[in-house]
């Protein structure tokens, strides 16, 4: 039987939650059951009980705000916890077109994808502005770029996931999870594929884009701060060769000065050249260290997979032989308050 876990990360979105949860489908073809999981993110206009009153099957609750990256984590743990085989990421404010999300999760349920980004019509969007177009178009060229993939478009929070990329993506950042999953997932060697989605009008103006200049910057430090964990040896090896590089065409400057009789005037160049080539090699050092890290970050997260593989191995078993495990109902997050059922499940309404 294959389950589908919608989830909606959500802070203060009482008024919105309704419109987005009503419009999602009850029936996708060749998925069996179909489940919406709410995480609210600290919120204090009550959108937990919103989103009991709306039936949905699980509410996650932070206690305090923690922001996008950590609700969308959390409820990544709380869906695999909850037995999805497949994970649809969307936004509460009803952004876009749930009627799209069969077209997200098809290219994993035919095993060409692992992780479907949905690609919006960023051009046609009438109220994007026109910085905010280019942004979009640049975000993704550099992501494509960082990542080996062919995502058309980075940024879009609608996607969905397989249950084995779930559980082999690791958020880092505290800000946005749209960028750094796909470089993880480009790194990782786990299929993505983009597929074309529609989007609703506005509901209420963005909240993670509150001014340009503070998204770029984000932007730029997510991205920086993930290439420089997936390929520190890259980064720092061509840091390295480059003041080393320089050092030595300042003392081959020097030598030449010196060919021609005048290395007295130019006796700095030394002391200059040295400095760049000790610096290339210390950096160089750094690299071989940092890939030595990478490496060993790369096996604790193939171990925490490999335990997490185990971990379901003994719930099918007990779950065979009629057990039940006490919590097990509880996600595996930090600061997260117990899985709280709605009053009716989705197939209850639409039947």
């Amino acid at each position: 039987m294959t389950k589908l876990i919608i989830q909606i990360p959500c802070f203060n979105e009482a008024e919105t939650l309704g419109g987005t949860v009503r419009e999602l489908p009850r029936s996708i073809p060749g998925v069996d059951r179909i489940e919406v999981l709410v995480v609210d993110d600290g919120s204090t206009d009550g959108t937990a009980e919103v989103a009991r009153s709306l039936g949905v099957d699980h509410v996650v609750r932070h206690p305090s705000n923690q922001g996008l990256a950590r609700a969308f984590a959390t409820g990544l743990e709380a869906s695999v916890d909850r037995g999805a085989d497949l994970i649809v990421n969307t936004d509460a404010d009803n952004q876009y077109c749930a009627a799209d999300i069969p077209k997200l999760v098809e290219p994993i349920l035919d095993g060409r994808a692992e992780i479907v980004v949905g690609a919006r019509p960023i051009g046609r969007i009438a109220h994007f502005s026109w910085i905010k177009k280019l942004l979009q178009r640049i975000g993704s060229w550099v992501v494509r770029t960082a990542s080996g993939t062919t995502v058309e478009d980075a940024p879009s929070g609608f996607r969905a996931l397989s249950r084995e990329a779930a559980m082999r993506l690791h958020i880092l950042s505290d800000y946005t999870y749209t960028l750094e999953t796909i470089i993880q997932a480009g790194h990782k060697g786990i299929p993505v594929v983009s597929v074309p989605v529609r989007v609703n009008r506005p509901t209420r103006r963005s909240r993670l884009i509150r001014s340009v200049p503070s998204y770029l910057q984000k932007s730029a430090l997510t991205i920086f701060r993930i290439f420089i964990t997936y390929k520190p040896f890259r980064f720092f090896g061509l840091l390295g060769a480059a003041f080393f590089l320089i050092g030595v065409l300042v003392g081959v400057r020097y030598l030449y000065y010196v060919s021609i009789g005048e290395g007295a005037g130019h006796v700095q160049s030394v002391v200059f050249a040295n400095l760049l080539m000790v610096i290339g090699f210390l950096v160089l050092v750094v690299a071989v260290l940092a890939d030595l890290i990478a490496m060993n970050r790369k096996l604790i997260e193939s171990l925490h997979w490999r335990m997490s593989r185990l971990e379901e191995q003994g719930r099918g078993a007990r779950a065979g032989a009629g057990e039940t495990e006490p919590g097990s109902l509880r996600p595996i997050v930090s600061r997260s308050e117990p899985d709280q059922r709605g009053p009716a499940e989705l197939g209850r309404r639409s039947g």
